[in-house]
């Protein structure tokens, strides 16, 4: 059975400020297996920890993507305290040091990480026929009406 699929249009309310964490790997050298795979074994026990601790922790969604080389982890937070204080949490700074010690500057495996502070004023979603992803995960999902309908009148902005 696969997940259930809202029809129509929907939005999300966004009444408070958040941080989107957008991080990910990628595979520079297939044949370096032992580099590799340990930087990608190392994700499921902390994404398992954040989804059993959201409330606790601050976290409030995520999606995963995996493509040829590179997997992306975009993750949705309460704030960016919340977000840091996980950063220094045993699971994460466990794997952080496992990294540096195993892979260093070695070019077979490559990570990356961004993270943007957002305002309410300054996002705005839309789900055509889609189940919950993304923020409509992390928020309340509420359909578009005629006072939602454009991303102007989502982001409270005047023409």
């Amino acid at each position: 059975m696969g997940k259930r699929i809202f029809s129509g249009r929907y939005t999300t309310e966004n009444q408070d400020d958040l941080v989107i964490f957008i991080f990910g790997m990628r595979v520079n050298k297939w044949f370096a297996v032992h580099k590799w795979l340990p930087v990608f074994s190392a994700m499921p026990p902390m994404m398992k920890e954040l989804r059993e601790n959201r409330d606790k922790l601050g976290f409030l969604s995520m999606e995963t993507y995996f493509g040829l080389r590179t997997t992306v982890m975009i993750q949705y937070w309460r704030s960016l305290e919340d977000l840091l204080s996980y950063a220094r949490n045993d699971k994460h700074l466990i794997a952080w040091r496992d990294f540096n010690r195993k892979v260093g500057n070695n070019p077979a495996v490559g990570i990356f990480h961004e993270s943007y502070q957002v305002k309410k004023e300054h996002y705005e979603s839309v789900y055509g026929n889609m189940p919950l992803h993304g923020l409509s995960k992390a928020l309340p999902q509420i359909p578009i009406t005629n006072t939602s309908n454009g991303a102007r009148k989502r982001l409270k902005t005047t023409p």
